[in-house]
């Protein structure tokens, strides 16, 4: 059986930096999916604290004081940022599904808005909260 000729070609194209330079669309993508799991942990804990709101005293003392510390605030602000950014992504998927914006340059143009609206509207959304 003869060797496949592997020439001087990576093992692996996935080797960020080394092999694949990373795009802004391919990072928004991987962004929103990790803000989705974000998501998913700050409406346990908002669950958490209803839960602990109607079992007693003590278990809202305990879940209020989490979540009103500074660790839950940060926790609450970076959520806020990451509700606004998959919106905004969500918005740009339903715009793709409809067969616009799919160019190389408008889909990064857009990649570009999506994280400077997502971080002034989280900062407007703060102040104004």
């Amino acid at each position: 059986m003869a060797e496949p000729n592997q020439g001087n070609r990576p093992l692996s194209p996935f080797m960020f930096g080394q092999y694949y330079r990373p795009q802004l669309t391919s990072m928004t993508s991987i962004f929103t999916r990790i803000t989705g799991n974000a998501l998913i942990v700050a409406g346990l804990m908002t669950v958490w604290w209803f839960v602990a709101l109607a079992t007693g005293p003590e278990a809202y003392a305990r879940a209020n004081g989490f979540i009103t510390s500074w660790f839950g605030d940060l926790v609450m602000f970076l959520s806020v940022g990451a509700l606004w950014y998959h919106t905004l992504a969500g918005i740009r998927h339903l715009i793709w599904d409809q067969g616009y914006m799919l160019d190389v340059k408008s889909s990064e143009t857009y990649g570009q808005a999506m994280i400077i609206a997502s971080v002034l509207l989280t900062i407007f959304t703060a102040v104004a909260v």
